[in-house]
């Protein structure tokens, strides 16, 4: 057994990383501390760096793709992780996940029609969808006692309303960490069925769910919608390999399929990264070990920060997640106004966060911060954030 030691520091800076790199660019001081992107600050799997040094000493890298055994090897980690078996004919390879958004948004609707997703939410949901020349439909979560929940009176009537076309469902949900139950999910689909609505799902975040809080693929919630929905998956999230650029769609609909993969080649896209594809393949062939030993690292990071925050920073709430490696703060208790607080963390703090603004506009009293780093890493932030906030707290006047 290997065993991996996450609390190591791994300088970052200098080597054109954009979570540490690229502040100044971005408006933020050279000095804060970056804890907003969604990569890890962790090495990835052994496994899959040996299977890269490899493919590097071998010193060709031409026009590369895979076989049938790339599309069994990642069908087989769906079917032993999460009960739900793919066909290899159902993938389809994509750079991204949100690029494959793009091209199911403009294989499966046409300008103007409506797309309908539930905020607050990962923010290029928002960008996609207007980008495209499409419109878009919010159906707001229920923030009920610092838990969210799918408001579904108000998703029936937005899709009545707009005559919904196609809905991108976030799951588990980023940032606000829901990992859906079945019957949420099967009462989503009985909607998708009654109005004809297709379902993309981001299930990017699939592998990191907690104890209790198992995820469910939304075709196994909802075969009866598995001719409406796309599937997409990547290791980017799971590995710590989002420069890699490797998204694996799945679409069972042979008809959907074609249509998505005939927008793919408009775009005039190809081959993936050939680095990509190797590092995937050994990911899910040789990396549950790294795996499983990650997602306790980060639990025990998750404990560390709800006990610091209801110590020592009681004005601070966090919405309890069920699943990623996000926690999503309720920042609403220190009675600060939206530029006080983005000017408390960022100047006083020193800390690159995402402001909850950019996931939604009723999010304003929200921080996402990432929890995939060393524990010393999240307790500098944690005790930088305390210090800003020091004059603030009762007690400390």
């Amino acid at each position: 057994m290997t065993v991996y030691d996450f609390d190591r520091h791994i300088e970052r800076r200098n080597t054109n990383s954009l979570k540490y790199d690229f502040a100044a660019e971005r408006g933020y001081p050279k000095d804060v501390l970056p804890l907003w992107v969604a990569d890890m600050d962790f090495p990835t799997a052994q496994p899959v760096i040996d299977a890269l040094h490899s493919m590097a000493n071998h010193g060709i890298f031409g026009y590369s793709d895979v076989k049938e055994d790339y599309a069994l090897t990642v069908a087989h980690w769906f079917e032993k992780h999460f009960d739900w078996k793919p066909e290899p004919e159902w993938l389809i390879k994509t750079p991204g996940v949100v690029f494959a958004l793009a091209m199911a948004i403009r294989a499966l609707t046409q300008p103007g029609d409506s797309i309908l997703i539930q905020t607050p939410v990962y923010y290029p949901f928002y960008s996609v969808i207007r980008d495209n020349n499409r419109r878009l439909v919010e159906n707001e979560l229920r923030y009920v006692e610092g838990h969210y929940e799918i408001d579904f009176d108000d998703l029936e009537e937005k899709i009545k309303m707009y005559k919904v076309k196609l809905i991108l469902l976030c799951s588990p949900h980023n940032p606000v960490g829901r990992v859906w139950t079945r019957e949420e999910l099967q009462g989503l689909g009985r909607l998708c069925m009654r109005y004809n609505v297709f379902l993309a799902s981001d299930e990017i975040h699939c592998d990191f769910a907690f104890p209790g809080h198992p995820h469910t693929v939304f075709t196994c919630a909802c075969p009866e919608l598995e001719d409406k929905s796309i599937i997409c998956t990547s290791p980017s999230k799971t590995f710590n390999l989002a420069g890699l650029q490797v998204s694996n769609i799945w679409i069972p609909n042979s008809s959907l399929r074609q249509r998505i993969q005939k927008e793919i080649d408009r775009c005039g896209y190809s081959q993936l990264n050939a680095f990509g594809l190797t590092a995937t393949q050994a990911a899910y062939e040789n990396g549950r070990e790294w795996l499983e030993q990650c997602k306790a690292y980060l639990w025990d990071n998750l404990v560390f920060l709800r006990d610091f925050l209801t110590e020592r920073i009681p004005g601070i709430r966090m919405v309890e997640p069920e699943g990623t490696y996000f926690a999503w703060l309720d920042c609403s208790g220190l009675g600060l106004d939206y530029w006080e607080l983005n000017e408390l963390i960022i100047n006083k703090a020193k800390l690159w966060l995402d402001a909850g603004h950019i996931f939604g506009q009723k999010s304003a009293d929200f921080q996402r911060i990432v929890l995939a780093c060393p524990r010393s890493t999240l307790s500098q932030a944690l005790t930088q954030l305390e210090d800003a906030l020091a004059p603030l707290l009762p007690g400390t006047q």
